[in-house]
């Protein structure tokens, strides 16, 4: 049965949400706090904002896979960014699965960040459930937590932190950025926020997008696949990066953390992700973005992305690298027989 048919939907009266692109959170995380330099308002505002977003996960203080409690002030430390498929249109509840995965290592030495598109479609073992299936499912079975495991599984590497956001106010952040350049790949027709068809079309070539178009452009995947949608959504982290840090942009950082709300979830403390700010305030962030190679496959009539096992163990390796691992954090690979009860 398709997941869509195993939601329960929860029907809520309350009032719309703003809501907010998973990966947007690196170069907003820079923005607010280097926002303190401009006025203890800003600043109050992104404690108010980002100490609200906060939550305990499970009683969880460290990875599995760390012998101590990291900090980020002097540790490398790894963040995992979780993207859910949840809107207006999409009233799931809990339910959701991840619509995007990225980790991102961060090595406080070098204050350099190597951030990891992970596919959603990745033919992955999921703890939570003992077997393999795909990897945006994970959330859809046990949340923030079954996702994190099973990325530690995956990549071999622990993750200390993680950032959970609904799919959509990243608009009002390029609004308020008045939009942001970037180079549309080819022409395409894709639904709007509220999953209305066809409703923003673009044409190919290098233009200034406003926020419902930049979100149709992450989106897309109708003439490519998801590694090819993972490196757009790169490129549009650069661009947006790029338009925040310039001078032009202050006067908007009150609009951008607004825009942020209350729709961030996150295991980090507001003094943790303080830390992050030495990562970019020189104003330019120092990032290497880094695919999953693979190829298309289908098992029992379901589409699946099937992993390259040497890529992985590459990327694997260099993320173990930058975050300066000296132990051995491999888990038992164990596994388990593929269920298609989702889709």
């Amino acid at each position: 049965m398709p997941v869509d048919r195993q939601y329960q939907r929860i029907v809520k009266k309350r009032k719309r949400r703003r809501r907010v692109l998973f990966f947007l959170i690196i170069p907003i995380l820079l923005i607010a706090f280097s926002a303190a330099g401009y006025g203890a308002y800003l600043y109050k505002k992104a404690e108010t904002v980002f100490s609200n977003s906060y939550k305990d996960l499970d009683g969880r203080e460290k990875s599995d896979k760390r012998t101590d409690v990291v900090d980020p002030e002097v540790d490398n430390v790894s963040v995992l960014f979780i993207g859910v498929d949840g809107s207006d249109s999409r009233d799931f509840g809990e339910k959701t699965r991840s619509d995007a995965l990225m980790l991102a290592t961060l090595n406080e030495k070098e204050k350099t960040v190597k951030l990891v598109s992970i596919p959603r479609d990745s033919y992955v073992y999921i703890p939570e459930v003992g077997y393999k299936t795909k990897i945006n499912h994970a959330h859809f079975f046990g949340g923030p937590k079954a996702t994190i495991e099973t990325v530690e599984q995956t990549l071999d590497i622990p993750v200390d932190y993680y950032v959970k956001m609904n799919f959509y106010a990243f608009m009002d952040v390029i609004d308020a950025l008045n939009g942001i350049n970037v180079d549309v790949p080819y022409e395409l027709s894709e639904k709007d926020a509220e999953d209305n068809h066809d409703a923003i079309h673009l044409q190919p070539g290098k233009q200034k997008l406003n926020g419902e178009e930049a979100l149709a452009l992450a989106r897309t995947r109708k003439q490519d696949n998801d590694i090819e949608r993972g490196k757009r959504q790169q490129e549009i982290i650069k661009a947006i990066m790029k338009k925040a840090v310039s001078a032009n942009s202050v006067s908007k950082y009150d609009d951008i953390i607004e825009a942020i709300g209350s729709n961030m979830e996150t295991n980090m403390t507001f003094d943790e992700m303080k830390a992050l700010t030495s990562y970019g305030l020189n104003g330019k962030l120092d990032l290497e973005t880094l695919s999953l190679a693979g190829e298309d496959d289908y098992i029992d009539g379901t589409y699946y992305w099937s992993l390259d096992d040497e890529n992985l163990d590459e990327v694997s390796e260099t993320l173990k690298d930058h975050l300066d691992l000296k132990e051995d954090f491999s888990m038992d690979q164990s596994q388990g027989d593929n269920d298609n009860g989702l889709e």
